[in-house]
């Protein structure tokens, strides 16, 4: 199995910003094997602000390190490209959410594996569910296919064409 992390970006240069969060990945010795499609996607349970890029990408398992250490690199790289956490759900320049680790799961402070909203978020399971249909949530015991049939959000998601 495989990690998924999620790519969000809605300042600045947002297609650009998930360039940089994919080229970050690769920098931090992360081996990125494929990417979905991005979408635009308007904000979800929060205040208004711009539309977001959203697209998700898959690591190789074999190679990665755990998955606090594999969080701690996604946020540095996060912080590298002017990622400021001041307000909860505040626009951001990028948004890096590991999704999925292989065969893990955590409930601490730091790191909650799966992560705990992804199932309720239409900008998660379009792009994960291109990649990883019949991944299984082991929580939720239902494939990603499965939650995205389920879903109850109906929020605005448009395959992005620049």
């Amino acid at each position: 199995m495989n990690a998924y992390v999620s790519l969000g970006s809605n300042l600045g240069d947002r297609a650009g910003n998930l360039l940089l969060g994919i080229r970050g990945m690769l920098d931090a010795n992360l081996e990125v094997i494929r990417l979905s499609q991005i979408y635009e996607t308007e904000p979800v349970e929060t205040f208004a602000q711009p539309t977001f890029l959203n697209m998700v990408a898959e690591l190789r398992g074999s190679t990665l390190p755990r998955p606090e250490e594999l969080l701690a690199r996604l946020l540095r790289i996060e912080y590298a490209l002017g990622r400021i956490r001041e307000a909860a759900m505040a626009p951001r320049t990028l948004d890096l959410d590991l999704l999925f680790y292989p065969n893990e799961t955590s409930e601490t402070q730091f790191l909650n594996l799966p992560h705990p909203r992804l199932h309720q978020r239409r900008f998660v399971l379009v792009p994960l569910n291109e990649l990883a249909p019949t991944l299984f949530h082991t929580k939720l015991n239902k494939t990603i296919g499965e939650l995205l049939e389920e879903l109850e959000d109906n929020s605005n998601l448009n395959l992005w064409r620049p």
